[in-house]
């Protein structure tokens, strides 16, 4: 089981918990929500959490709660500009379906 962030990620969470002055890392989660039934919430974390499970990429810690694991394993978090837009992109290999408006997903 892995979750993994791209360099270009890592690079924006790096330069936004510097900016913060604190953190330790990302947390990544999923909630049922939206048209599909989950949707990704992403939270910079101060704390670890006794439930956390650790993931390091490119020396940024990211953080997955036990049962969202499953819904997001082998998921890669990148950080992407297209055109004047910016944010991060899930590769999530166990998406099934997406919503017409990209905001949630099934399994």
């Amino acid at each position: 089981m892995a979750v993994t962030l791209t360099e270009a990620a890592a690079r924006h969470v790096s330069k936004y918990l510097e900016k913060r002055g604190k953190g330790v890392g990302l947390r990544l989660g999923v909630k049922t929500t939206g048209c599909s039934g989950l949707a990704y919430k992403l939270e910079y974390v101060d704390e670890l959490g006794a439930d956390d499970q650790p993931f390091e990429s490119h020396g940024v810690k990211l953080l997955i709660d036990p049962k969202s694991l499953p819904y997001i394993d082998g998921t890669e978090l990148d950080f992407v500009r297209e055109g004047l837009n910016e944010g991060f992109k899930f590769n999530n290999p166990n998406v099934k379906s997406e919503c017409g408006c990209g905001e949630s997903f099934k399994v």
